[in-house]
């Protein structure tokens, strides 16, 4: 019987290891996904290393508070920020949601950190080139409302809010937060999932990201895309030369970090009425000028706080090669890569160390900030 048993022996330790790799197997860590249409942006959310139930019960909170942010800050359909801005027409005292005026208080903040270049009190301006409304016209507003606008100088200073008590002195001011909410609520969202015990995530808001632990055993990471992709497709067909890469770089992001990117491809039109039909008018609006800004095709901050990284890369958009250095010191942004209208590289030395280029791209300023 001893012998017989002996002789068993590697079947039987062969069953238990078959069992035990068919165990791990199971065990390995699960990756969910889930997507909503929010602030006209598709929100790409990826959870890894969580259980079925958690992944469920999350994305289930998670579209509830997005549907909610949607209707307390979208900028034009009817809502709490809507009705908000007719009050702020009259230059009157009036109540206002504590809601709506704990993002107002962080949007001041960080506009008067850029010396509002990034300035959410310019509403007006951005409804009168027709960004407020999903169909642009394809019209240029006139020269003359667009320097009445300009004059008139709206900034969030305008506005004194005491508790839920607020004034405004300018008539001219209407608030669209879409330079800061998508940010503000990826932040709430991984708070949220950390309360619930998440600890590897990332949200993505239409390449506008944050992220907490790793995707598994390795960062996550993310790409830089070329802003002039679509261009440079169309020569190389021309050419019948094949295609570069549509990534200007990659770089990997740390436990808790914030990748935004503004550009100058991601919402515009072709004015309809112009000679020149391949010029294009985009939605980041100069509120000094009240033209589109100039000078950037794109830039990347990195930042752990998403509602400070959304904010910096449109105020560092706007600042452009001249001043990107002044404004990313005044907001305490290290982490920048700006891609000039002539496609060349501006960028601190710390991201620098970080990114790793997919594509040659002259670097004509290098800067410690």
């Amino acid at each position: 019987m001893k012998i017989n048993h002996i002789t068993n022996l590697p079947v039987l330790i062969g069953l238990i290891v078959l069992a035990a790799l068919v165990s791990a197997c199971q065990q390995q860590p699960r990756e969910h996904h889930d997507s909503f249409l929010v602030f006209g942006t598709i929100i790409n959310i990826t959870l890894f290393d969580v259980d079925d139930k958690t992944a469920e019960e999350s994305f289930r909170d998670m579209r509830e508070d997005l549907k909610l942010m949607h209707e307390v800050w979208h900028p034009w359909e009817p809502g709490s920020l809507t009705r908000m801005n007719k009050m702020l027409e009259h230059t009157v005292e009036f109540s206002a949601s504590p809601s709506e005026l704990e993002l107002i208080h962080i949007a001041k903040d960080l506009a008067i950190k850029s010396k509002h270049l990034f300035n959410p009190a310019v509403g007006k301006l951005s409804a009168l080139w027709g960004f407020h409304s999903h169909k642009q016209s394809g019209v240029l507003p006139s020269a003359q409302a667009i320097h009445e606008l300009v004059r008139q100088n709206p900034t969030l200073e305008d506005i004194t809010i005491r508790g839920i008590r607020v004034n405004n002195r300018n008539p001219a001011v209407k608030i669209d937060l879409g330079g800061i909410a998508k940010g503000f609520a990826i932040d709430r969202l991984l708070t949220y999932l950390k309360q619930r015990g998440v600890h590897n995530a990332l949200i993505n808001t239409g390449g506008d990201l944050k992220v907490i632990g790793k995707h598994g055993n390795r960062p996550w990471k993310i790409a830089i895309r070329d802003p002039r992709i679509d261009t440079h497709k169309k020569q190389l067909n021309n050419k019948n030369t094949a295609a570069s890469s549509d990534i200007v770089a990659t770089l990997e992001l740390n436990d808790n970090e914030a990748a935004f990117t503004s550009g100058d491809y991601e919402r515009y039109f072709k004015n309809k009425k112009s000679k020149n039909k391949d010029k294009h008018f985009h939605h980041i609006i100069d509120p000094r000028t009240g033209y589109p800004a100039v000078g950037t095709q794109s830039i990347t901050v990195l930042h752990q706080d998403a509602a400070t990284a959304d904010a910096a890369a449109t105020a560092l958009f706007i600042a452009g090669p001249k001043q990107w250095v002044e404004i990313a010191k005044s907001m305490n942004i290290k982490y920048v890569l700006l891609i000039d209208e002539e496609g060349k590289i501006h960028a601190s030395e710390v991201m620098l160390k970080r990114v790793k280029f997919e594509q040659h791209r002259e670097i004509i300023e290098r800067v410690d900030l």
